[in-house]
Order: structure tokens, then sequence, then C-alpha cells
């Protein structure tokens, strides 16, 4: 080498000109490699966004809507409004991510706008940019490894949800009026829930997919998010191609009381809440109560084939497990998507995996791996699931119905949790959200306030078909519902009262008698009236629990349980009871630790070490 730049050196001082083309060259090589790095720099920073927009936005840009006909022509519907989309829907001479960089690179610009963005444009819009979302679309967190996590406005510490995040935080951060994702197994309407804003899951097949990246075709559905009821009403009109006018009719709201006892939230700040704007309003019969669970196990038979050899389908939430599990496999912890979901992402991209062998966030690598490696029977079972599923939610509702459920069971996880960690998180959010994602139906999340300072949700559910119903309904309710919200945040929970100890005695053994004779409401009252005159004793909690759990009220029964564990900490029934109330909310971590608590204190407890064993050999 030396030898080389000494034979350079010596021809260049004779020939003077050898050291400008030399120097041209390097400074040629210098311009270049800066150039590519600031390029490289430019182009980062234009996908990933920065923190001002809360990471939401992948990619600005500006499409402009349609101009605005002449008078006498009314205005347009959507004028003045902006919105963005998720990183799924095409736009014609832009690339789509699907939130994967190695996607991008191997994807040729699009040709079209998707049909669901040009029908905005055309209504007044103006689209500002594309934003982040779960790689694939395959999670329920929100996190991306290659783009980073949005930053949730209404919880800074925990997760925004997904897969539709970015469009999400960017409505809950007020940096658009609505946006729009795909909601699958629950994106839309998660992410909506943890960010405090409202999120429309319409009927399946309602809004044009045509122009949206596909991951499961039977599930993906065109989802709306916004901050204002009358904008998601409008943008639904738009988007369903609605008629502006149709006769009122009664509306009749159904809580489905076994599917609030998976939440942790306290039923006065959401059932209670709802219960009192139904008072208030006219239009509206009587609220009924049912225990869905049990009703899908009567009414959908093809569950049976996805129930586990151990699950009864009596027990409610454990159908709804199956049901969940007919569309998500939760027997593994890093391979919980959807069984469906695998079979028909396996169809639509298994060449592309094989072929590029993308860059994957390792647990999305996990599961699409999964998905691409698993070979499908019987999967005619699940689309005789989804059909059923229609038809009992159809029957149930009727032409009138409305089905109150939580939006999810938990509050949102804290970034960065580990997945193993959250196995239990899974299977609750999903046995809720599959409620609609299986039948098809439409639902709304309605933000009611905050918990613990956390967003928290209702959502309302109708029959596959009944979008405008629905969307009327919950502007209609709105502005009642956000009255009691505020009431309900400002309450108190008012205090036990003591009272004469051998009447509340009396009032115990008549709970008892009660139970023996199988009338647990009648023993639930019995010891409520116990409790009211004497607060501090463990028993009359305990037996009430017991009754509790006979109606199937979990969350109640695992309350109870708690506070006779605070007045008698030596009570082995609270622990029994406790623990299978947890069970029975798939809080199985919780559970085995009541049961070995109870061992502690009652080593040769039958029912303890049967239920230790058990959970044990579930959670192995």
């Amino acid at each position: 080498m030396w030898k080389r730049l000494q034979l350079v050196k010596d021809n260049a001082s004779s020939h003077p000109k050898t050291w400008i083309a030399v120097g041209i060259g390097v400074a040629g090589i210098v311009i270049f490699a800066e150039t590519r790095r600031r390029r490289r720099i430019a182009i980062g920073a234009h996908l990933i966004g920065n923190k001002e927009d809360f990471g939401a936005f992948l990619e600005r840009f500006e499409l402009l809507p349609f101009p605005q006909p002449p008078p006498p022509a009314a205005r347009l519907s959507l004028a003045g409004l902006s919105f963005a989309i998720s990183d799924i829907f095409e736009v014609k001479d832009h690339l789509t991510g699907f939130g994967n960089p190695d996607w991008r690179r191997t994807h040729e610009a699009a040709e079209k706008t998707a049909l669901v963005v040009t029908a905005l444009l055309k209504n007044g819009a103006k689209c500002v940019g594309r934003t982040v979302m779960d790689e694939l679309a395959f999670g329920i967190t929100g996190e991306n490894v290659h783009y980073g996590t949005p930053l949730n406005p209404q919880a800074a510490s925990c997760i925004p949800g997904g897969s539709s995040s970015g469009s999400a935080v960017a409505v809950a951060a007020g940096l658009v009026d609505f946006a729009i994702g795909i909601d699958t197994t629950g994106c839309v309407r998660i992410p909506a829930s943890f960010c405090g804003i409202f999120g429309f899951r319409p009927s399946h097949g309602a809004v044009s997919a045509i122009g949206v990246l596909p991951n499961s075709q039977s599930l993906d559905t065109v989802g709306l998010f916004s901050h204002d009821p009358s904008v998601l009403h409008r943008v639904g009109h738009v988007l369903l191609r609605l008629n502006s006018v149709e006769p009122k009719r009664a509306r009749r709201l159904i809580f489905a009381d076994d599917l609030f006892q998976l939440s942790k939230i306290p039923t006065q700040r959401t059932v209670q809440v709802v219960s009192k704007v139904i008072e208030k309003l006219s239009g509206y019969h009587a609220p009924k109560h049912v225990n869905f669970g049990k009703y899908i196990a009567s009414n959908v038979p093809s569950l049976k084939g996805f129930c586990e050899v151990s699950t009864n389908l009596q027990n409610g939430i454990l159908t709804l497990k199956a049901l969940s599990f007919a569309m998500v496999s939760l027997r593994s912890n890093f391979c919980y998507h959807a069984i469906l979901i695998r079979y028909e992402f396996k169809s639509n991209h298994e060449e592309w995996i094989k072929s590029v062998k993308p860059k994957l966030g390792p647990d999305v690598s996990d599961r699409v791996y999964a998905a691409i490696k698993t070979t499908y029977e019987n999967i005619k079972a699940l689309y005789k699931v989804r059909t059923e599923m229609r038809a009992s939610l159809q029957s149930l509702l009727k032409d009138d119905g409305i089905l109150v459920v939580p939006t999810v069971a938990d509050p949102p996880l804290k970034l960065h949790t580990k997945k193993w960690l959250s196995s239990e998180f899974l299977d609750r959010t999903l046995a809720l959200t599959s409620i609609a994602s299986m039948s098809g139906c439409c639902q709304v999340t309605v933000p009611v306030g905050k918990h613990n300072d956390c967003p928290i949700s209702v959502s309302f559910l109708s029959f596959h078909g009944a979008d405008k119903f629905l969307l009327d309904t919950v502007l209609d309710m709105y502005l009642c519902l956000q009255e009691q919200v505020s009431f309900a945040s400002n309450s108190l929970p008012l205090p036990d009262t003591n009272g004469s100890m051998d009447a509340s005695e009396l009032l115990k053994e008549k709970g008892n008698a009660a139970f023996k004779g199988r009338q647990w409401n009648k023993a639930v009252n019995y010891y409520t009236e116990a409790i009211k005159l004497n607060g501090t004793n463990a028993t009359y909690y305990c037996n009430r629990a017991a009754a509790y759990l006979e109606l199937g009220c979990f969350q109640q029964a695992d309350e109870d349980c708690s506070k006779a564990m605070e007045l008698d900490k030596k009570n082995v029934k609270a622990y029994l009871r406790r623990g299978t109330a947890r069970e029975s909310l798939l809080r199985n971590k919780e559970a085995i630790q009541d049961f070995k608590h109870a061992l502690v204190l009652e080593p040769h407890n039958k029912v303890a070490n049967l239920a230790e064993k058990r959970l044990r050999k579930l959670l192995s």
C-alpha cells in the first residue's frame, strides 16, 4: 500500500494535474457519503415523527379534500375536519408499510387510494398523514420495535393499545378530528378504551376494504376513532353511506352481568351510570340482564369443539374463553393470535414471508412463523362458529336491542410489560373482544371517565347491520351519560353502619336457610341486611360470597372474601371461595396463591389441594 502511495506521489510531482484529479475524487467520495448520511437522517425523521406528535405519525403528508360544489349545493358533511390513517391503507403514489420496514422496502407505491380514504376526501375531510401500528397488525399493545410506541396522552406510562395505536393517539392528543384503523381482534376498540376516546367497529363488510392490506379478511373491519360523538356520527354516516333520516324506535338495553364480573372497574362507574341514563331519557325500555356466557353456550353448539377437556360449558366465562380460542389461540403466551387469523394470514402472506424473511420484533416473529408453519384441519368449524354467533346475537337483540358490555377487563398495562406477565390480561381482553369479531356485529366503545388515573369505558353492541341504530343511540345518550359520569366520579361510597348484633345473627340464619334451599338471590339479600347491621363480621361476607358464586357473580364474591380476610386472616373458607372466584375470572395466578394460603392454614384440606394441583398443571 505504501509503495502505491509513493508511486502516486512521484508521478504527481512531475504531473501536478494528478493532484487535482485525486482531490476531486476524494471530495466526491466525502460529499457522496455525507449526502447519504443526511438523507438517512431525513428519511428517519420523516417516517418516525417526533415527540410533539406523541410519536403517533409515521409519515406526514396532505391529501386535500375534493372541491366544494357551488351553491345551492349543501356544504360537504365533513368540511373542515382533518383525519389520519393507519399504515395499512393504500394512498396513490405512496408506500404502505404495514408497520414493518421490510414490507415498505419490498413493495411498490400504491396505484390507487383506498376507497374508504377517497370517500372521506369526497365528503370534505383532509388527510394529514399515516400513523404507527403494530407490525403486520399482529398485536393489541400498540408497541412497534421499529418505529417506537406512540405515547398514550391519557396515561403516559401505559401502552396505548393496538394494533391501530397511532390513530388512537392522534385523536386522543387532539392532533386530528378523527382517524381510521383496522379492527380484527379489537384493534380499534382496545386503543379507544385505553386512550379515553370513542372507537367504532362497524358491522363486518359494511365498509369497503378495497385498498386495505388484509390480515384476516373474515374478521378485518375498517374502524373509526373520534373524541366527539357528533363527529363519530357524521363520519360513520359517510363510511356506511347511510340515510340521514330514519324513524326513531324504542331501545332496549341488555346488561351482560357475567362479563362485568371480569372487569376490575367498580360497577357503579359503568353499569350504574348507564342505568341512570336510561331512567332519565325517554324512548328506552326498562333494562334487562343476561348471563351472556351461558346464553352463548346454549346457542352456539359448535363452540364445544374449541373447549379444553376440563371446561364446563355451564361456566359462561369459560364459554367466552372457548369463543376467543376459536378466534385466538391462548394455549401459549407467545402464540396467542387467531386460529382463523393464522389460517387467513398464511393464505395472504406466506409467499412474502418465505421469500423476504423480514426482520420482525421477537413476539411478532414467533406468531407469524407459527402461522406459516401450522397446518389447519377442520377450518369449516371456525366459519360455523361465526354463523352461529351472528344468529344468536340477532335472536337476543332482535331489532331494538343493544348489549352493554365492558370494552376491556383490565386497565392498560405498563409500557414494556413482559408478555408472559400478561397472559391473563390477554385471556380476559380477548374473551370480550371476540364477541363482535366472531359475530360480525357492530360495537361502539364509549369513554366514561377515569378510574385510578386510567381511562375507562363501556361498549354498546348491536346486531349485524344495525350500525345507524347504534350510532344514533350513542349520540342520543352521551350528554346525559357525561352528567352521570361526573356525578359518579365525585360520589363517595357509603360506609357500613353498625346495629343490633342479635338482629344481624337472625338475618344470617335466614340467609343460611335460603342458601340451603338454593334460593341464592334471597340468601344474598339476607346476608346484605346482616352486613348493614354489623359490618365487622367476617362470616357474613364469606357466606354472601358463597351465594354470589352460585349466581356467577364472581367479582362480588372476590370482594366479599377480601373483606372477610381483612376481618379474619385465618378464614379458610374465604381463601377457598376467593380462589374459586378468581379462577372463574381467569385470574389463575392469583387463584393459586389463595389455594396455597388455605393449605398453609389447613394442610390436609382436599378442596384446596386439588385446586392448587389443577391450576399448577394449567399454568405449566
